[in-house]
């Protein structure tokens, strides 16, 4: 079962539907809404601040996310694909973005709507990324425009995918019968 932890008062809370790896770690004030998927070592750490994730976002292996002591805040939107060992600190992450494997996004950026934060990028803190854009590099610098509903689309499919996954875990757990890390 994932490791749920409360501190300062706060208890993370769930929507529907959401899968739990075993291993994840969600602390403190975090709020997850339905559907979401937290993989395997990923780390939510809402004890000094807010973590918010919005519908169908999906966690993978090894993320942290985290935020700044009564600075900063971690705002994930809808149909966000987060992706291996990604580094989200205080930034916010709008609807259908996509952040790619071992990315790092700093305090109070924002990536925008449709936006794809390449493999490794580093986006620095204050950086706002166009919505519909690829940014990659370190520093992360605009690299061109993609077409929105393209983006979205592709990233759509992504976050249908893990939703996807997470039931193939989800019927595992069942037929073990042992449920007990979904929540929802």
């Amino acid at each position: 079962m994932a490791l749920i932890k409360s501190v300062r008062g706060f208890t993370p809370q769930f929507g529907e539907n959401c899968y739990l790896a075993e291993n994840a770690t969600i602390i403190g004030d975090v709020i997850i809404g339905n559907d979401c998927s937290i993989w395997y070592n990923a780390v939510l750490r809402g004890d000094v601040n807010s973590i918010r994730l919005g519908d169908r976002v999906n966690v993978q292996d090894g993320t942290v996310i985290h935020t700044l002591y009564q600075k900063s805040v971690s705002v994930i939107g809808d149909d966000v694909s987060i992706g291996h060992n990604v580094v989200i600190h205080g930034a916010k992450i709008e609807n259908g973005a996509l952040i790619g494997m071992g990315a790092i996004v700093l305090d109070h950026a924002v990536v925008g709507e449709g936006a794809i934060i390449a493999a490794g990028a580093v986006v620095l803190s204050g950086t706002q990324v166009e919505p519909g854009s690829i940014y990659a590099g370190v520093p992360a610098k605009f690299v061109k425009k993609v077409d929105l509903s393209q983006s979205k689309e592709m990233n759509q499919k992504i976050a249908n995918n893990y939703l996807m996954y997470a039931g193939w875990f989800k019927e595992g757990e069942e037929e073990e019968g042992s449920n007990s890390s979904s929540h929802g």
